[in-house]
């Protein structure tokens, strides 16, 4: 099994993404142009480029990087991906200074994901809101876990090297395809910690 980390922009070094990358040999890193300021149309080309090489991958993004998985399913829905994990997505159209600096990352898509995934949502992240994460998931199939009051999941939640969600990438991991309504699988609510 490969492993695609989709990080956000200025993702810590410290979070559990990068400690996944250096634990475990399956994992690796997309690394993305102009993070300062990114723009999704070359994100998604690097993206794109990145599942062409290591086709049937499980994309964990996080940040950006899961709105930017969301972008990539509805636009090359043929692509070879084996499943997804949507870690704290962005929400373009919120109301924040982040969000607003990422307008090309929006709207977000509407369309059922072709391969099996979850999003991880929390109810305190903000840069988006969970009642809308959850709709999301529900438009994309996917399955919603509910994190709990986590922030925005990164190095600053003290996720360390997240064992929890290292269990969520296994469960994902074992789908080769999609199950009809997928997301009926799995529980709402997930110990994150």
């Amino acid at each position: 099994m490969a492993v695609l980390i989709v990080p956000s922009s200025g993702v810590k070094s410290t979070d559990w993404q990068a400690r996944w990358e250096s634990q475990l040999d399956f994992v690796e890193r997309v690394e993305q142009p102009a993070t300062r300021q990114p723009h999704l149309d070359s994100w998604l080309e690097t993206l794109r480029e990145h599942v062409g090489q290591r086709p049937n991958a499980v994309l964990v993004g996080h940040g950006l990087g899961a709105t930017a998985i969301a972008h990539l399913a509805a636009r090359h829905p043929d692509l070879p991906i084996r499943s997804a994990m949507l870690v704290a997505p962005v929400d373009p159209e919120a109301r924040t200074a982040f969000a607003a600096g990422h307008a090309s990352f929006g709207p977000l898509p509407c369309d059922p994901f072709p391969f099996p995934a979850f999003v991880v949502a929390s109810r305190t992240d903000p840069n988006m809101d969970i009642e809308r994460a959850r709709i999301f998931a529900n438009m994309w199939d996917a399955a919603f876990i509910d994190a709990g009051n986590a922030g925005h999941l990164d190095a600053d939640s003290g996720l360390g090297d997240w064992p929890a969600g290292l269990d969520l990438l296994e469960r994902l991991a074992a789908f080769s395809t999609p199950p009809r309504r997928f997301a009926e699988r799995f529980p709402a609510r997930f110990s994150l910690h």
